[in-house]
């Protein structure tokens, strides 16, 4: 399995993406990597030649930049030179943690659509309570969705959570405003009946934002606009609280011994809570797969992101969700009074 990776990617570039890479090859025997960027930077990361390959690029896409005039014109870019090794079959799957927008612009201009998906997801998996965690699609690939936009992230949110996560047959729930069948807006309200009416997954109807950290659902299924909504929410809340924890616990003396008798129980929580430990947020819906790693990812984030890519091609998740919709295709047609 091959793998290529924007090596200039995000706010630790190269050294964590590098550094990600080498515990991987450490661990994995099954993969290769074409890391593309800037070799003179690279190479100081390197701790060995194994299963690597450079590709050298100067060019980059900034954070701040326009995605699509961004990807357009900086073709010699890691970025897009990443994506094209997945265009020409010379990579089965690309990961990087720089720009969200060129990403995605880059992962539909260059890799391409599955045949039936109208408008791919970005899909990060969030730390639950009970440590299972649940998948959110979309966050942010696109702010306006349709009812039978919303059908397909199910669908895939429930191929990957089955597939890659282990998990049998998950729960789909629908962020709504309420958990009553009729509640929501115009598209949430279509996009209720219309998952219901599909069968096609195990669906629990509408769920709320308030209980999504206690593990309600294992997918949850929104527009792109109230998912991110939602992700900045939720890590700015958990941020806030791990702020205001550190500044009760060493306000005095007593406070700081306090302090140092729980810090054990604080980092079991810091641990349950991070993000790193369930990879990057993958845009389903493409022809290969496309993983955003967080822009502050360190070696570690890294390392689960390239875990999480390795699943999905283990699994065959493209191929399960390519059947998936031409059946879906299919039904579609065959309810329209088309052949």
């Amino acid at each position: 399995m091959k793998i290529a990776i924007d090596a200039m990617g995000g706010d630790n570039a190269p050294k964590s993406i590098v550094e990600g890479v080498m515990k991987s090859v450490e661990k994995y025997s099954d993969l290769t990597f074409t890391l593309i960027g800037d070799e003179k930077k690279i190479r100081p990361y390197l701790t060995n030649d194994k299963n690597i390959t450079i590709i050298h690029t100067e060019e980059v896409i900034s954070g701040d930049e326009e995605p699509v005039k961004a990807v357009r014109r900086k073709k010699n870019s890691s970025m897009v030179l990443m994506a094209k090794e997945v265009k020409d079959g010379n990579a089965d799957a690309c990961i990087s943690a720089g720009n969200t927008g060129a990403l995605m612009t880059a992962g539909l201009l260059i890799v391409g659509r599955i045949k039936g998906i109208e408008r791919p997801a970005l899909s990060p998996t969030f730390p639950t309570i009970d440590g299972n965690g649940f998948l959110m699609l979309d966050v942010g690939a696109n702010v306006d969705a349709k009812p039978e936009h919303l059908l397909q992230y199910a669908l895939m949110g429930s191929i990957y959570s089955e597939k890659v996560r282990g998990v049998k047959s998950p729960r789909v729930g629908l962020l709504n405003v309420g958990t009553e069948d009729n509640k929501g807006n115009e598209l949430t309200k279509a996009a209720f009946e219309l998952i219901q009416k599909s069968g096609a997954v195990q669906f629990i109807g509408n769920v709320e934002a308030r209980d999504l950290l206690n593990g309600v659902a294992d997918v949850v299924v929104t527009d792109g606009f109230t998912g991110n909504v939602t992700l900045k929410a939720i890590e700015g809340t958990a941020l806030s609280v791990f702020a205001m924890l550190k500044e009760a616990l060493t306000s005095d003396m007593k406070s700081k011994l306090a302090a140092a008798v729980l810090k054990p129980k604080f980092k079991t929580i810091k641990n349950k809570m991070d993000y790193s430990e369930y990879g990057g947020a993958a845009l389903f819906g493409l022809k290969a797969p496309v993983v955003k790693a967080h822009g502050s990812s360190d070696a570690t984030a890294v390392f689960n992101s390239i875990r999480q890519t390795r699943e999905m091609l283990q699994t065959g998740m493209v191929d399960a969700i390519s059947k998936t919709m031409e059946n879906t295709v299919y039904v579609t047609k065959v309810e329209d009074g088309g052949e």
